[in-house]
């Protein structure tokens, strides 16, 4: 397949006063999803491609502004994972918001078309997998698995 692509990108997991996670469900519509890897409609973390020049804090702040209009005031790098399936490739660089103002908003309705607070035990079953892995190395308190 000529056209795959390879890239990095940024997941922020924020977590409000009652340990519940921030998720934003992906459109259905592969045209307005924005999504590389081809996972319309599944429940994601803020997040996005890491931009020419930008550290990987400033592109985990810079998502979750652009997308829930929550302005993160302290992020943490706390994971790596390599996602891949048969369109594209990232490595995913996963970040926990340690200091935040606001509350959710949908900003980009086309791509993002709601964000809700998910209790850590009773998350959505149609999550995007670099969520899921990044969640994961989180609970797991772990780095990199490379088995995942």
């Amino acid at each position: 397949m000529e056209n795959r692509k390879m890239g990095i990108g940024v997941g922020v997991i924020v977590l409000n006063d009652k340990n519940q996670l921030l998720l934003g469900l992906r459109n259905d519509d592969p045209e307005k999803a924005d999504s590389e890897l081809h996972l319309e409609g599944t429940w994601t973390m803020p997040g996005g491609k890491l931009e020419f020049g930008e550290t990987f804090e400033e592109a985990g702040i810079r998502e979750t502004k652009e997308e829930t209009n929550i302005d993160v005031k302290e992020v943490e790098v706390i994971s790596f994972t390599n996602d891949k399936n048969q369109y594209a490739q990232f490595v995913t660089v996963g970040m926990i918001a340690k200091k935040y103002t606001g509350s959710p908003k949908v900003m980009e309705p086309d791509e993002i078309i709601d964000w809700k607070w998910f209790d850590l035990n009773n998350l959505p079953k149609k999550m995007y997998f670099p969520s899921e892995k990044l969640l994961k190395n989180y609970l797991d308190k772990c780095f990199y698995n490379k088995d995942l």
